[in-house]
């Protein structure tokens, strides 16, 4: 597609190949249409980063209980997908209630309770020394082999490492077998499966079900001071009672392994393939990692969007900007193309390791829904990163071993592996 002569009807976010590289179509529809309808899935898609902003500071029109309006949104473009799935999670599994991303205040506000407590500042302390840790050691794993694939070896084990640590699931047999249920749930979620890739991974989600299921169990009889068991036990004063066992499972799926890794994940492969395209941006980092990290982190969040959107309904009849979206209607929050909006950000697509605000993106949203983990997404960053600069003197992308393929998704972005070679420090 020829990003000089594109037009809004010839932007189609399902598409794989546009998914690759989504920027130039972002760039177009901020310009030209930046509350668009989609033709085929009749989603209202939202680019500028000032209209993002209201939209999502605005929970009176916009809902994110999402309901059958969910179950809409991807019939358009999966037929019978939904009801196929929620027959066989009755029939072999526990059907997942709705995520805390997924409630509206009040029922949001009394369900993040729990989650606050876990990520206070005081939490998230706690762990820096555990997060510091383990980003030095699995470099050290691989440092002496001069190569590795960065995504398989780095990025996918430190975070999901730290969400084990906070669960009390210090297995790494049995993070790896979690990992195939939440990457499951990954895929369903990106609404690029066919009927059959859908059914199949709500089986490998039943899977991680029946594997957490004997620890909620456990756990409501012998509570201890992890994450899980507060989850489990914790007692919603509104509510009058825990999560319940529906509820337990989708927070499993959505909110903590992949919410609190697969995200961040994203980063860490997306930063180092920033580093090698950018070697100025390498060298001024590692002059002074100290000065320059946060930045830094804050620069591949913003450029790279591990989440690039997320829904929201009308709760009523809406004009926004000019367009009219029916009551009900399915809204895409396109948080990626605010990041790069020229309005909002001063050349919005380089590095920029000076930048003013740097922290003012969007990646982890805004408002009520503001991502809660972001303190520890930013510390596992910031960790990581370091490491590199500690350990790594150059690097290179393997010659002949990249695609630079992303997952076909509608709402993230990750980069399926990264082969890079370096020289130790």
């Amino acid at each position: 597609m020829n990003k000089e002569t594109i037009v809004p009807s010839e932007v189609d976010l399902t598409d794989s190949n546009i998914q690759q590289c989504p920027y130039s179509a972002y760039k177009m529809l901020r310009n030209e249409a930046p509350v668009y309808q989609d033709p085929k899935t009749g989603f209202f898609i939202v680019t500028r980063y000032e209209y993002v902003r209201e939209l999502l500071l605005d929970t009176e029109n916009f809902s994110s209980s999402f309901g059958a309006a969910a179950q809409k949104a991807e019939s358009n473009i999966n037929s019978e997908h939904v009801k196929k799935g929620v027959e066989l999670f009755e029939k072999k599994g526990w059907v997942p209630s709705p995520t805390l991303a997924g409630r509206d205040n009040p029922n949001h506000k009394e369900m993040r309770s729990i989650f606050d407590k876990a990520f206070r500042p005081s939490k998230i302390k706690e762990l820096e020394s555990v997060v510091e840790n383990t980003a030095y050691d699995l470099i050290d794993s691989f440092i002496k082999d001069g190569r590795c694939d960065w995504v398989k070896q780095f990025s996918i084990p430190l975070p999901l490492k730290i969400i084990g640590v906070q669960m009390g699931i210090k297995n790494d047999e049995d993070l790896w077998k979690i990992k195939i249920s939440t990457d499951a749930f990954f895929h369903r979620i990106g609404m690029m499966l066919t009927k059959e890739e859908e059914l199949e991974a709500i089986e490998r989600e039943i899977e991680g079900q029946h594997y957490f299921q004997p620890i909620f169990e456990k756990l409501r009889k012998e509570p201890d001071d992890s994450l899980l068991s507060e989850l489990v036990n914790t007692v919603i004063e509104e509510w009058g009672r825990p999560l319940n066992d529906n509820e337990l499972h989708a927070e499993m799926m959505a909110d903590t392994f992949v919410g609190g890794s697969e995200t961040t994940t994203n980063a860490l492969s997306a930063g180092i393939r920033l580093l090698i395209e950018n070697p100025e941006v390498w060298l001024k980092l590692k002059s002074d990692p100290d000065k320059y990290l946060k930045v830094f982190v804050e620069e591949v969040l913003r450029l790279e969007s591990p989440v690039q959107s997320l829904m929201r309904t009308t709760a009523c009849d809406v004009d926004f900007h000019g367009v009219k979206m029916p009551k009900g209607s399915v809204v895409n929050v396109r948080y990626a193309a605010a990041n790069r909006d020229e309005r909002a950000f001063d050349n919005p697509d380089e590095i920029d390791l000076e930048r003013k605000k740097a922290g003012s993106h969007m990646a982890f949203g805004s408002g009520v829904h503001h991502c809660l983990g972001a303190p520890l997404a930013r510390r596992e960053l910031w960790w990581g990163f370091k490491a590199v600069t500690d350990r790594f003197k150059s690097m290179k992308f393997s010659e002949g071993k990249n695609d630079f393929q992303h997952h076909p998704h509608y709402l993230l972005r990750a980069l399926k592996e990264l082969h890079i070679e370096f020289e130790a420090e």
